[in-house]
């Protein structure tokens, strides 16, 4: 049992690490405030002065913003569908016995401890080059014409670069899901003449909602703010066809050195990710309590 004076003296050893990363959080978002209100340029220094709420009403008044939330909310959504589903299939395959069936879980599970730049870099330079990538020499060993994807399907080639980061993620928690499932009820189905699909709808995917719920959640969280990926592939082009809401405010804070404008942009992003994340709280957080 542990007595005051020991969690007082656990609390006072804590204090350090808790004040250093409160200090690591709220400083940089009170200077995002603070700059937020600013007209504050640094191809302008000393032309600093007060704007109030113009940065904001610049930022989600520019054309950008609309497609920039939009590219957001199709990013965060084809990701979503194609690692859940596909976690699901190969969670699937992967509780099968099959020989070296530890090699090959390890090797699926691989691309998630992948820095996101490199495997940006190795899509965009093996995979999805017109010329000398992988994708080009299967379409003209079939007499097809190489497509230049970054180019014509932009934000459908940075959907399938970051789903095939997130995929591993979704399968190791499916997968450590449905090897909790009471094999007893597998075989009951079994005895009772259910089919493969039967056992799927009623018993395993039943018994994945929650797994399933977690998937969601944690990726949706990642998902709002992925940088890299287009950076290094698009820059969010052509135009602003693969822009999402971090990038723009990329581009207004370290491409056009508008620090204001950047820092409202931060600031409206806050806000929609803790929107989002409440929401997903409380309609998904319901599932996790069942």
């Amino acid at each position: 049992m542990s007595t005051k004076s020991s969690r007082a003296a656990g609390r006072l050893m804590l204090s350090p690490a808790v004040l250093v990363l409160l200090g690591w959080m709220i400083v940089p978002l009170v200077m995002t405030l603070y700059f937020s209100f600013q007209r504050y340029n640094l191809l302008m220094p000393g032309m600093q002065e007060f704007a109030g709420l113009m940065n904001y009403a610049f930022f989600v008044t520019d054309p950008a913003f609309t497609a920039a939330m939009l590219n957001t909310l199709i990013l965060v959504g084809g990701v979503l569908v194609l690692s859940v589903f596909g976690g699901i299939f190969l969670a699937l395959l992967l509780d099968q016995p099959i020989y070296g069936i530890n090699v090959i879980r390890i090797l699926v599970i691989t691309p998630f401890f992948v820095m996101p730049t490199v495997s940006a870099l190795v899509w965009k330079n093996m995979f999805m080059n017109p010329v000398n990538g992988i994708l080009a020499w299967l379409a003209t060993s079939v007499g097809l014409q190489p497509v230049d994807f970054l180019a014509h399907v932009p934000l459908l080639s940075v959907v399938i670069i970051v789903t095939w980061q997130w995929l591993p993620f979704a399968t190791l928690i499916l997968l450590t899901a449905l090897q909790s499932l009471d094999r007893d009820q597998l075989e009951a189905a079994d005895m009772d003449g259910a089919g493969p699909r039967a056992k799927f709808f009623e018993i395993i995917l039943p018994h994945l909602a929650r797994a399933i719920t977690v998937v969601i959640l944690i990726e949706t969280i990642f998902l709002l703010s992925v940088f890299a990926e287009i950076l290094v592939t698009t820059n969010g082009g052509p135009g602003t066809g693969s822009t999402n809401l971090t990038y723009l405010i990329y581009m207004q804070s370290l491409l056009q050195f508008d620090v204001g404008m950047g820092s409202a942009g931060g600031v409206v992003a806050i806000l929609l990710a803790n929107i989002v994340a409440i929401f997903l709280m409380r309609m998904i957080g319901r599932n996790l309590e069942a």
